[in-house]
């Protein structure tokens, strides 16, 4: 599912970006979440609203510099409502429905019988997807092209794995990516999290970004924090 070098936040770059000579103050960054926390408080929706990062480089030319592309696990879950899927064999179907889980039998999935509207609106239903290792070759038989088309192919799982675990490894998981645009928006976490929550989130989120870049802090051009329904927070 994820391209790219993933870093875990047990690792020891964890350590690193939290004491990385870091051009945002710990400080400044508790004040924008606290407005960010804030702005949400004043006029309450109906639903949890993301806080996303938005970030806009320079120097950066997309059709001649190398595209980055990265992904890392933050430390706190920022789309806990992100739905997962596994594509399962007989036990992972029986431990998914242990824990109310969505899945996919080998026969549900013969049964779309590679039509692609099918398919396409099974891609369109989940925000990602496990499957079991011995399923894995079979996907491109069963399926086509379609999940690996919508950018959702599954991420493997093995009987040792805990599939409810790796599911949450995945919500947990953002990704990086320079399109065609030098801006980018990442979901970092929502307004029920804690200050101390979104600040590390925050905090690891933008310092891996800048880790990609090739020229670091000097492609940096604004970074913005926002939740779903009210106006950006800027962050540099």
């Amino acid at each position: 599912m994820f391209n790219g070098p993933i870093l875990d936040y047990t690792g020891f770059f964890f350590l690193d970006v939290l004491t990385d000579s870091s051009k945002i103050q710990v400080s400044a960054v508790r004040e924008s979440v606290r407005q960010v926390k804030l702005q949400s408080e004043e006029k309450k929706r109906n639903f949890v609203e993301t806080v996303e990062l938005q970030i806009g480089l320079k120097n950066y030319d997309p059709q001649r510099d190398k595209r980055f592309s990265g992904s890392v696990r933050l430390p706190n879950i920022p789309r806990p409502k992100m739905s997962v899927c596994i594509l399962g064999d007989a036990l992972h179907c029986d431990q998914a429905k242990e824990i109310s889980m969505e899945f996919q039998s080998v026969d549900d999935l013969k049964k779309l019988n590679k039509n692609k509207k099918q398919i396409k609106k099974l891609a369109k239903k989940y925000d990602a997807f496990l499957a079991s290792e011995a399923l894995i070759k079979q996907i491109p038989r069963l399926l086509g092209p379609g999940l690996h088309k919508a950018g959702k192919f599954p991420t493997p799982v093995t009987h040792a794995d805990n599939i409810g675990e790796k599911a949450d490894e995945i919500r947990a998981t953002i990704k990086f990516q320079l399109k065609k645009v030098l801006c980018l928006g990442v979901a970092v976490g929502h307004v029920d999290m804690s200050e101390d929550e979104l600040l590390a989130n925050i905090m690891m989120s933008v310092n891996f970004l800048v880790s990609l870049l090739k020229k670091h802090w000097q492609n940096v051009k604004t970074l913005y924090i926002k939740s779903s329904m009210n106006k950006p927070v800027r962050l540099y």
